[in-house]
């Protein structure tokens, strides 16, 4: 029998279930909260650079947003799927509530690759995107961010197209602007540093030196440089990176046994987070396959890159000195592997808490762009740090006296409180 393909939303719907049965949920909450309140699916025709005309997919899911405006990224991706963007806008809704900011959860996607486009074919995508969804979303309705192969100038467009439909100025439409366009400072790093200051807090519970650990991380994007950089600056040592190379069109993995050159490996790193495989070699990097990331001799797994990366076929591959894992990423580990990693007693700090940073640092510069009072970068992250510290302290703390696990605990708690403002509103 074939393999059944991985599937996003069936696997949010799977893990909410189990939470919604340890808060003893009733069959109307369970039914509310387990699908999005509204989708929306369209077409995007757009004037290609060669005069060619070529229709691409665009969605926007609204999961949630009886705590406040839906919130979630924009992504673009050739394997984009109404699931996966329906996933990720439940775990929206889950990650802004574990943080306690007043949001709720959304998701857009576009199926495009934006290796193969032009700037001139993004701008037209970006704008298509907006123009499709415009009455839809908005500063107290629901505001869009980055997220995977989507950056900045890909906000400011969007940005502009929503300011030209409404006629006036809106920075508070969307989040991960550039600084000059209303953007926070500190919002590049957020998620990353947020990420680093779960595994700071972890590592004083297990009561271990962050200068005597070593990590290996997934990715090469923004989330894992930050994540690198300051877990660099704690003490902490990466032996590993891994990252697509788009030229060969698989991923490879770099290690050094005395630890990456973070600042070496990004002259020689693409746009799109891509290492030059050549220039790696004459650095004195080992080059592996891609997926030997995992399998590396370190305390501490950071897989900052897809989801589903941890499954029933790799979870066994862990090396048996691995002590935690910080889920940088969105949906990395499958449920069934969750059960294999509570036996090993490897401590999970699951992505609804170890990744908010960057949707707490998106609701500061809401928050910022709104009132047209703009922060200093120190402010931004050490009022992250605290929000992150917060949050890391009272899932640690249900953990601990319900005897779950620190992804049940982080459900239970964003799940009871998104539930909690559903009845408020009448709403169950």
């Amino acid at each position: 029998m074939p393999k059944k393909p991985f599937n996003s939303f069936e696997m949010a719907q799977a893990q909410f279930d189990r939470v919604a049965g340890l808060l003893n949920l009733d069959a109307a909450t369970r039914e509310l909260l387990r699908n999005p309140l509204r989708e929306y699916h369209f077409s995007i025709p757009v004037r290609m650079k060669d005069g060619s005309k070529q229709i691409f997919r665009g969605f926007r899911v609204q999961h949630n947003d009886a705590r406040g405006p839906g919130k979630g990224g924009v992504r673009f991706h050739p394997l984009e799927t109404i699931d996966t963007v329906r996933a990720l806008s439940m775990w929206m809704s889950w990650k802004c509530a574990v943080v306690d900011i007043p949001l709720g959860g959304s998701k857009g996607g576009v199926i495009c690759d934006p290796h193969e486009l032009s700037d001139f074919e993004l701008e037209q995508i970006c704008r298509g995107w907006v123009r499709q969804i415009a009455k839809d979303v908005g500063p107290a309705r629901d505001v869009p961010a980055p997220d995977v192969m989507t950056n900045s100038q890909s906000m400011l467009w969007m940005l502009d197209e929503f300011e030209a439909i409404n006629g006036g100025h809106f920075p508070g439409f969307i989040t991960g602007k550039p600084l000059n366009a209303g953007g926070s400072k500190g919002r590049t790093e957020a998620t990353g540093y947020g990420v680093v200051f779960t595994i700071r807090e972890a590592l004083k519970e297990l009561g271990i030196r962050p200068g005597d650990t070593t990590a290996s991380v997934q990715g090469f994007g923004n989330v894992a440089r930050y994540a690198i950089q300051l877990y660099n600056q704690i003490g902490g040592t990466v032996t590993c990176v891994s990252c697509w190379d788009q030229k060969e069109k698989q991923a490879f993995a770099y290690r050094r046994s005395d630890g990456v050159n973070l600042e070496e490996l990004l002259n020689i790193t693409d746009h799109f987070g891509g290492i030059d495989k050549a220039k790696a070699v004459e650095l004195g990097y080992e080059v592996l396959p891609g997926e030997k990331w995992i399998e590396q001799d370190v305390d501490i797994l950071i897989p900052a890159a897809l989801e589903n990366q941890i499954t029933l076929e790799t979870v066994n591959d862990i090396h048996k000195r691995v002590k935690i894992i910080a889920e940088g990423a969105n949906g990395p580990t499958h449920p069934d592997a969750d059960a294999v990693l509570n036996k090993r007693e490897i401590f999970v700090i699951p992505d609804l808490l170890a990744n908010a940073g960057g949707v707490t640092c998106s609701y500061f510069e809401q928050v910022q762009s709104n009132m047209n009072y703009f922060w200093e970068k120190d402010e931004v992250l050490g009022k992250l740090d605290v929000k992150m510290t917060s949050a890391y302290i009272s899932v640690s703390s249900l953990a601990r006296s319900r005897k779950v696990s620190m992804r049940d605990a982080a459900y239970m708690i964003a799940v009871s409180r998104v539930a909690q403002a559903c009845k408020d509103r009448g709403w169950l």
